[in-house]
């Protein structure tokens, strides 16, 4: 009998997803942040300065369709735990113990990645990347049409 692998559909997007995020909130938990803070904290480790609070928080809601209130309370958990901190009136930059979490939960998050990619072809992988980079955008482009409505 041949098992024939499943189409790639929302189903099978998902569940890779959401599995994957599960083993990220694993590495995450015990250093105290959650998803969404470490989208943020990812988003203002990056950024070449100072970010605007409300570009953090459009960056977070467009990362992962996140409701905005949510990711200005990531926002607000970030700053109340020290890992970024005000600059001018409405900006944030990260601090020194910010770009160590990130460096931490990255380097440990890279551990698992290695392994949940391993033996996985370069065009199989980069076949899937065109893949979901096109549904991608299709499905902002209908999300967008929806908000619109």
């Amino acid at each position: 009998m041949t098992t024939t692998a499943p189409r790639a559909d929302g189903r099978t997007i998902a569940l890779a997803h959401y599995a994957s995020r599960a083993v990220l909130e694993h590495v995450l938990t015990p250093h105290g942040i959650d998803y969404l803070q470490s989208i943020a904290l990812r988003l203002t480790a990056v950024a070449n300065g100072p970010v605007e609070r409300a570009d953090l928080a459009y960056g977070v809601v467009s990362a992962v369709k996140a409701d905005e209130g949510d990711a200005r309370r990531a926002i607000e958990g970030l700053a109340a735990a020290g890992l970024i901190v005000p600059e001018g009136p409405s900006s944030v930059r990260i601090t020194e113990a910010g770009r160590e979490l990130y460096a931490t939960t990255s380097a440990e998050a890279a551990v698992f990645s290695a392994r949940l990619y391993a033996g996985i072809p370069e065009e199989d992988r980069a076949a899937a990347g065109r893949v979901l980079r096109l549904v991608t955008e299709r499905a902002d482009a209908e999300l967008a049409a929806l908000r619109r409505q």
